[in-house]
Protein backbone atom coordinates (compact mmCIF):
# COMPACT_ATOMS: atom_id res chain seq x y z
CA UNK A 1 0.00 0.00 0.00
CA UNK A 2 3.01 2.06 1.25
CA UNK A 3 4.31 1.81 -2.92
CA UNK A 4 1.36 3.11 -4.07
CA UNK A 5 0.41 5.81 -1.91
CA UNK A 6 4.67 7.12 -2.92
CA UNK A 7 3.78 7.17 -6.23
CA UNK A 8 0.39 9.11 -6.46
CA UNK A 9 1.88 11.97 -3.62
CA UNK A 10 5.24 12.05 -6.51
CA UNK A 11 2.60 12.19 -9.14
CA UNK A 12 0.07 14.63 -7.73
CA UNK A 13 2.52 18.00 -8.09
CA UNK A 14 2.22 19.67 -11.26
CA UNK A 15 6.01 19.87 -11.94
CA UNK A 16 6.84 16.44 -11.44
CA UNK A 17 3.57 15.12 -13.93
CA UNK A 18 5.30 17.40 -16.22
CA UNK A 19 8.42 15.65 -15.73
CA UNK A 20 6.96 12.64 -15.79
CA UNK A 21 5.17 13.33 -19.40
CA UNK A 22 8.35 15.00 -20.78
CA UNK A 23 10.60 11.87 -19.76
CA UNK A 24 7.51 9.73 -21.72
CA UNK A 25 7.75 11.42 -24.52
CA UNK A 26 11.78 11.54 -24.59
CA UNK A 27 13.77 8.48 -23.06
CA UNK A 28 15.94 10.90 -21.16
CA UNK A 29 16.65 14.49 -20.38
CA UNK A 30 19.34 16.21 -18.21
CA UNK A 31 18.55 18.20 -15.40
CA UNK A 32 19.18 21.67 -16.82
CA UNK A 33 16.53 20.79 -19.45
CA UNK A 34 13.85 20.26 -16.93
CA UNK A 35 15.16 23.63 -15.24
CA UNK A 36 14.79 25.71 -18.94
CA UNK A 37 11.10 23.79 -19.17
CA UNK A 38 9.37 24.29 -15.75
CA UNK A 39 11.46 27.70 -15.39
CA UNK A 40 12.04 27.14 -11.96
CA UNK A 41 15.60 26.86 -9.96
CA UNK A 42 17.93 24.35 -10.62
CA UNK A 43 17.17 23.21 -6.60
CA UNK A 44 13.85 22.94 -6.81
CA UNK A 45 13.99 20.65 -10.41
CA UNK A 46 16.44 18.43 -8.10
CA UNK A 47 14.35 18.24 -5.42
CA UNK A 48 11.24 17.09 -7.97
CA UNK A 49 13.28 15.07 -9.24
CA UNK A 50 14.27 13.35 -5.76
CA UNK A 51 10.64 12.85 -4.84
CA UNK A 52 10.16 10.76 -8.56
CA UNK A 53 13.89 8.81 -7.62
CA UNK A 54 12.22 7.84 -4.17
CA UNK A 55 9.06 6.71 -5.78
CA UNK A 56 11.16 4.66 -8.25
CA UNK A 57 9.32 6.72 -10.89
CA UNK A 58 12.72 7.61 -12.46
CA UNK A 59 16.21 6.85 -12.44
CA UNK A 60 19.23 8.70 -12.94
CA UNK A 61 22.68 8.13 -14.76
CA UNK A 62 25.52 10.11 -14.62
CA UNK A 63 28.03 11.00 -18.04
CA UNK A 64 30.31 13.46 -16.62
CA UNK A 65 29.08 16.25 -15.30
CA UNK A 66 26.02 15.62 -16.73
CA UNK A 67 23.30 13.94 -14.67
CA UNK A 68 20.23 12.63 -17.22
CA UNK A 69 17.08 11.46 -15.94
CA UNK A 70 15.20 8.50 -17.39
CA UNK A 71 12.13 6.72 -16.37
CA UNK A 72 13.10 3.91 -14.50
CA UNK A 73 12.58 0.44 -16.18
CA UNK A 74 10.70 -1.52 -13.32
CA UNK A 75 7.41 0.22 -14.33
CA UNK A 76 4.74 -2.60 -14.56
CA UNK A 77 2.64 -1.49 -11.16
CA UNK A 78 2.62 1.93 -12.76
CA UNK A 79 1.70 1.11 -16.29
CA UNK A 80 -1.90 1.76 -16.26
CA UNK A 81 -1.81 5.15 -14.12
CA UNK A 82 0.99 6.38 -16.62
CA UNK A 83 -1.29 5.24 -20.07
CA UNK A 84 -3.85 7.27 -18.20
CA UNK A 85 -1.35 9.97 -17.86
CA UNK A 86 -0.69 10.07 -21.01
CA UNK A 87 -3.82 9.61 -22.24
CA UNK A 88 -5.19 12.56 -20.81
CA UNK A 89 -2.12 15.18 -20.04
CA UNK A 90 -1.49 15.53 -23.81
CA UNK A 91 -4.83 17.51 -24.27
CA UNK A 92 -3.87 20.03 -21.55
CA UNK A 93 -2.34 23.42 -23.19
CA UNK A 94 0.68 23.60 -20.62
CA UNK A 95 1.59 20.15 -22.20
CA UNK A 96 1.22 21.20 -25.35
CA UNK A 97 3.30 24.38 -24.79
CA UNK A 98 5.83 21.75 -22.81
CA UNK A 99 6.50 19.98 -26.62
CA UNK A 100 6.61 22.78 -28.16
CA UNK A 101 9.53 24.19 -25.40
CA UNK A 102 11.13 21.08 -25.61
CA UNK A 103 11.41 20.69 -28.94
CA UNK A 104 13.31 24.25 -28.41
CA UNK A 105 15.13 23.00 -25.77
CA UNK A 106 16.43 20.16 -26.90
CA UNK A 107 17.69 21.87 -30.45
CA UNK A 108 20.50 23.31 -28.13
CA UNK A 109 23.37 21.02 -26.38
CA UNK A 110 23.15 20.70 -22.68
CA UNK A 111 26.08 22.96 -22.03
CA UNK A 112 24.75 25.86 -23.74
CA UNK A 113 21.32 25.74 -21.52
CA UNK A 114 23.62 25.48 -18.53
CA UNK A 115 25.59 28.13 -19.41
CA UNK A 116 22.64 30.57 -20.09
CA UNK A 117 21.58 29.76 -17.05
CA UNK A 118 24.39 30.74 -14.95
CA UNK A 119 24.23 34.07 -16.82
Amino acid sequence: MQKITQTLKALSDQNRLRIVYALMEHNELCACQFTELLGIAGATVSRHLGVLHNANLVQFRKEGRWIFSSLSEDLEYVKPLLDWVNEHAGYCPEIQQDKKHLRDILSNAPEDICRKQRG
